[in-house]
């Protein structure tokens, strides 16, 4: 299997085989060692999901219309106008934001309700101040 490598002192980038990024990866000579452990899979995996959903800006203004709200919680009806759009795309992007896990959803008779999910937006917001190494 062929992959594209650095060399560490030239600079130069070329094709090689696994055996040579090996060698070329050993930083022993040239940088510090690490201090601090290399993010998890599964953790980064876990954040990647949460910062797509609020990678969108209409998102991330719904999540903080909502999570702005003294309870916590709004309905559908109430976040179409600040943001100027309709409520059927509305309600995609909270279906979004649900799926991440960053709010819940409640049906009372023709609307539906959101709120915050406990702890989730404080993870995201460990995440972004935090070393992301940190236990979640």
């Amino acid at each position: 299997m062929s992959t594209a490598t650095l060399h560490p002192d030239t600079g130069a980038t070329g094709v090689g085989t696994l055996a040579q990024v090996n060698l070329i990866e050993d930083t022993s000579g040239c940088c510090p060692p690490r201090t601090v452990p290399v993010l998890a899979v599964e953790r980064a995996e876990q954040l990647a999901g949460l910062l797509k959903a609020v990678a969108d800006p209409t998102r991330l203004r719904l999540l903080s219309l909502v999570a702005g709200t003294d309870d916590g919680e709004a309905c559908i009806c109430d976040l179409t106008a600040p943001v100027g759009l309709s409520q059927p795309t509305v309600s995609h992007h909270m279906k979004i934001l649900v799926e991440a896990g960053l709010l819940a959803r409640e049906q009372r008779g023709k609307w539906a309700y959101y709120r915050t999910v406990p702890g989730a937006v404080q993870q995201l917001a460990d995440a972004l101040v935090k070393p992301l190494t940190s236990a979640p």
